[in-house]
C-alpha cells in the first residue's frame, strides 16, 4: 500500500545451502548427528571414516549416507585423503574423526595416537595442499580432556596448557599443538584456509551404542531391565547435549566464511560452570527420566581402569563474549532429551525420524530469549 513503510527483514539465505564440505569421521556418533544437520540445511556432504564402530550405530539407523556422499577410509591414509578433499572439493572441512574412549586408549595407546595426531596432521596436510580456491574454513574438533587436568574445581579456559594424564587426553593435547602448528606454518596466508580448533565437554545423545560410556551404558542396562554399574559415581564432567557442540562448530566455521580471522583460534564449548554435574547426578536423572525398572549401583572398585580425573570444568566466556554462543539446553534438558530418544527408539521411532524432530526442536530455541547465564568466569 502506498504511503506504509515496510519494517519486514529479508530473508536470510542458509549459509548452508549448496555448500560443498567434507566430514571426517562422518560414520561416528556425532558425524551422523551433524551429516544429517548439514543434510537438512542443504549442504552438499562428503564423509570420510571407517565403517561404524558399533551394532547398531545411528549411521545405519538413521540411513545417513542416503543423503550424501560417503567415503569409507582412514584419515591416516595419505592418498585417501588427498583423493576424498580433490575429488570432492569442500569449502569447509569438519575434522571429527578420532579413537575418542579413554579406556580404549590405554588398550591401544598406539593406535589411539596414530589416529587422532597423525590423522589430525594428515587432514590438515591436504587441506594445504588443495587449491587455493577450494577449503576456506577448517575445524578440528579435539576434547575437553585435552587440558593438563589438575582437577581445579574451576573451568580451563584456552590459554591454559596442553596435557593429558592418559594416551587419549595427551592425544587430544598433540592434536591441538599440531592444528596450531599447521595453522601458523602454512594456513594463514591471506588466500589460505582459516583453521580454528574446538574443545567441547562430555557429549550426550540419542544414537550413541558405544562401550563405556556413560548414557549408553546406562540406556543398555534400563532397557534390559538390569541393573546399571557404575565405576565413578562421584566424578564431575561439563556434559551437554551432541546438538551443543555441534552447533558451535557450524558456527566457528560460518564466521570463518565470513573471513573473520580472529575466528581461527581454539575454543571450549560447554555447559555454564554451575552447570557441571557429577555422574551421580545424571545417573538419577535419566533413571528417573526412565521411569520403572530404571536401577543402578556403584562399581566397587574401579582399580584396574586407569586413571581418570576426578573434576574437569571448562570455562567458556571466551565463546560467549566472542562469538555470542551460547548452550540452548541445560544438563537436565540434555538428559531429558537423550533418554527420550533411546525409549522413543525401543520402542520403534524411526531412528532418522527422532534425530529430525530433535534437530528441528532445537533450531527452534534459536528464537527464544535466553532463559540462562553461560559459563562465567
Amino acid at each position: 500500500m502506498e504511503g506504509v513503510v515496510s519494517t519486514a527483514q529479508p530473508v536470510r539465505a542458509d549459509p548452508w545451502r549448496g555448500r560443498s564440505v567434507l566430514v571426517t569421521g562422518h560414520t561416528g556418533f556425532k558425524g551422523a548427528w551433524l551429516c544429517l544437520w548439514l543434510q537438512g540445511r542443504g549442504a552438499l556432504v562428503t564423509g570420510l571414516g571407517l565403517p561404524p564402530a558399533t551394532t547398531p550405530n545411528l549411521f545405519e539407523a538413521a540411513r545417513v549416507g542416503d543423503g550424501m556422499t560417503s567415503v569409507i577410509g582412514d584419515v591416516r591414509d595419505v592418498a585417501t585423503v588427498g583423493r576424498t578433499v580433490e575429488q570432492a572439493r569442500p569449502e569447509v572441512v569438519l575434522h571429527l574423526a578420532a579413537q575418542s574412549l579413554v579406556r580404549a586408549g590405554y588398550a591401544d595407546p598406539l593406535e589411539t595416537f596414530s589416529t587422532n595426531v597423525l590423522g589430525t596432521a594428515t587432514v590438515l596436510d591436504a587441506v594445504r595442499r588443495a587449491p587455493t580456491d577450494a577449503v576456506r574454513a577448517v575445524v578440528c574438533v579435539t576434547s575437553d580432556k585435552c587440558y593438563e587436568n589438575r582437577e581445579w574445581p574451576w573451568g580451563y579456559r584456552e590459554t591454559d596448557p596442553m596435557g593429558g594424564h592418559d594416551p587419549y587426553s595427551a592425544s587430544k593435547g598433540c592434536a591441538e599443538l599440531v592444528t596450531a602448528s599447521f595453522r601458523r606454518s602454512y594456513l594463514s596466508t591471506a588466500d589460505g584456509p582459516l583453521v580454528a580448533s574446538a574443545r567441547a565437554g562430555n557429549v550426550i545423545g540419542g544414537g550413541d551404542w558405544s562401550a563405556d560410556r556413560l548414557l549408553p551404558d546406562l540406556m543398555r542396562a534400563f532397557a534390559a531391565g538390569e541393573e546399571a554399574t557404575i565405576r565413578r559415581p562421584s566424578s564431575v564432567r561439563p556434559w551437554q547435549h551432541v546438538l551443543e557442540p555441534l552447533g558451535a562448530y557450524l558456527l566457528l566455521a560460518e564466521r570463518m566464511l565470513d573471513r573473520d580471522e580472529s575466528v581461527a583460534d581454539g575454543w571450549n564449548f560447554g555447559p555454564p560452570l554451575g552447570d557441571a554435574w557429577p555422574v551421580h547426578d545424571v545417573v538419577d536423572a535419566a533413571a528417573a527420566q526412565w521411569g520403572p525398572g530404571a536401577r543402578w549401583q556403584g562399581a566397587s572398585s574401579a582399580n584396574g581402569d586407569g586413571h581418570e580425573a576426578g573434576q574437569l570444568r571448562l570455562d567458556c566466556s571466551k565463546a560467549t563474549s566472542l562469538l555470542g554462543w551460547q548452550p540452548r539446553l541445560t544438563t537436565r534438558e540434555a538428559i531429558a532429551w537423550t533418554v527420550d530418544w533411546y525409549r522413543a527408539h525401543a520402542a520403534g521411532a524411526d531412528a532418522g525420524e527422532l534425530c529430525r524432530t530433535q534437530l528441528a526442536a532445537y533450531e527452534a530455541l534459536a528464537s527464544l530469549p535466553a532463559k540462562r547465564a553461560i559459563c562465567s568466569a
